[in-house]
């Protein structure tokens, strides 16, 4: 089976394309061509499939979970839908498992999705790693994450292992943990640890959460705009009074690539 890899500010995905909804990928099989020592390397799978007439992205984490949303990788899929023919250029929608999702996208250049609310779960919640403890923010995008604000990002070190997160009991299918730094006016660098993948080079949703952990933080109204720097590269998030979010950066797909090896367990 041929597969494609492109990623969104680094953060990579293989796109399976399956409109007819054909194809069972495993939980085993997902975590095979996602593993980078052995398989094609990715931090996801996505399964491009159409169900009820209408594009549905069937993602996973790169362990096999099953995961709400991806605003990095919904933005791979619609490059694909459209650079491939499946899809005119402008603006429809793709269905998740955390709702309808619409889209801006041309032919070249940036991709804006707008992602839905984005709210503040209420809880109080901490992170600690690398011998530090920080007090954070417990965000929902659809998939829930705790952001916290670090002084200085050599503060929390290498992540081999994921943060520790209280109260445990807040996330019982685990949370993704982003490390936020603020570089400039309205401008925030970012680390990210995802539940399923580990470390990114960068999180969609992540960038989404911190936006709005931004306005909690410094006490700002709606509407908020914030240029958000993970290691892959620059996404901008826009806010409105409603606490929708709308997502905006770059998706490109690299090269096809053959998986049928990792299909035969």
């Amino acid at each position: 089976m041929i597969a494609t890899y492109g990623h969104g500010t680094e953060n990579d995905f293989v796109l399976v394309f399956d409109p007819e909804d054909m194809h069972s990928i495993t939980t085993a099989q997902t975590a095979a061509i996602c593993d980078r020592a052995k398989g094609v390397g990715a931090d996801g799978l996505i399964r491009i499939v159409k169900r009820d007439g209408k594009w549905f992205m069937d993602y996973r984490n790169a362990d096999g979970s099953l995961a709400e949303m991806c605003g990095n990788g919904i933005r791979v899929m619609a490059r694909y839908l459209v650079e491939r023919g499946h899809q005119p250029e402008g603006i429809f929608a793709i269905n998740t498992r955390d709702g309808m999702k619409h889209l801006r996208v041309p032919m070249s250049g940036d991709i804006s999705v707008n992602m839905g609310q984005v709210s503040d779960e209420g809880e109080a919640i901490t992170a600690a790693t690398n011998g530090h403890i920080w007090n954070g923010y417990n965000i929902s995008v659809g998939n829930p994450h705790a952001v916290v604000f670090v002084d200085d990002m050599s503060e929390v070190g290498p992540m081999n292992e994921p943060p520790v997160v209280r109260p445990r009991d807040l996330y019982p299918e685990g949370v993704n943990v982003e490390f936020a730094q603020v570089t400039g006016d309205r401008e925030i660098s970012m680390r990210v640890y995802e539940r399923g993948s580990g470390e990114t080079r960068s999180c969609g949703t992540g960038t989404c959460a911190v936006a709005l952990a931004a306005v909690l933080h410094f006490k700002e109204r709606l509407p908020s705009t914030w240029i958000i720097n993970p290691p892959g590269g620059r996404l901008e998030v826009s806010i409105d009074g409603h606490s929708n979010a709308t997502l905006i950066g770059p998706a490109v797909l690299i090269k096809d690539v053959d998986i049928t090896e990792f299909l035969v367990a």
